[in-house]
């Protein structure tokens, strides 16, 4: 009985010592990606060769190499941890590839190398998805009406351009990443990157017809580090 009153203290005192631990300090990147100078004006898509598409987007959309918004807001660059990450498991949860009238959605699809990717289709032809890697084997497969997702991955990183070899204006990118703390700037040229521990990152944000920006990043703690991009932009 004695040894019993003896072992609730220190059994409660462990108890206490543990919960004051709580969650280990993760910190956030956010900014924002702009551009300077004059974008080049997309031209308008040409889809008569496929008229359904032709019907269903009218007015003709814009190619998507340089998408821009209010307060020179740059879209569709990838930002990620370049350096400074430990290294993890690649997620179990595929990414979601998508062919909707004759576009790819979303343009660029940034992902983890070995992460499963589906490819799927949603219109009423036969779409022939090709990635051009260098880095990771290539393939080039046909996908009719009503087929299952095309199921891939990808072990090595690099930015994999995509194509269409029946329907020559479907272009679009693979973002294969040896990171999960990446994002897509938005309409408004915002990104985040949450959840990450304490040490000192690269941050890296790439852009399609612009390349590469860096920047060094101190993370200490439950803290968020604002951290701006600009490119500069050219006409053609």
């Amino acid at each position: 009985m004695q040894a019993r009153y003896v072992l609730l203290p220190v059994l409660f005192a462990l108890m206490v010592a543990v919960a004051s631990v709580g969650p280990a300090p993760a910190g956030t990147i956010e900014g924002k990606v702009t551009y300077t100078g004059t974008p080049p004006k997309m031209k308008p898509i040409d889809m008569s060769k496929e008229p359904t598409c032709a019907k269903e987007h009218n007015p003709p959309l814009p190619s998507e190499n340089v998408v821009t918004g209010p307060g020179n807001a740059l879209q569709y660059v990838v930002v990620y941890i370049s350096a400074g990450e430990q290294s993890a498991q690649p997620p179990s949860e595929p990414v979601r590839y998508d062919q909707k009238g004759c576009t790819y959605v979303p343009h660029i699809l940034a992902m983890h190398t070995n992460q499963p990717l589906q490819i799927y289709t949603d219109d009423r032809f036969t779409h022939n998805i090709h990635p051009m890697p260098k880095r990771n084997p290539e393939w080039n497969k046909s996908q009719p009406p009503g087929s299952p997702p095309i199921v891939e991955k990808y072990d090595k990183e690099e930015f994999i351009p995509v194509k269409c070899n029946i329907h020559p204006w479907m272009h679009g990118y693979f973002a294969v990443l040896k990171t999960s703390h990446f994002d897509v700037s938005k309409e408004d040229g915002g990104f985040k990157l949450p959840n990450l521990p304490p040490g000192k990152y690269t941050i890296t944000a790439w852009h399609e017809s612009y390349g590469t920006k860096t920047a060094e990043v101190t993370i200490t703690g439950n803290e968020t580090k604002d951290v701006d991009f600009s490119f500069v932009a050219k006409p053609y």
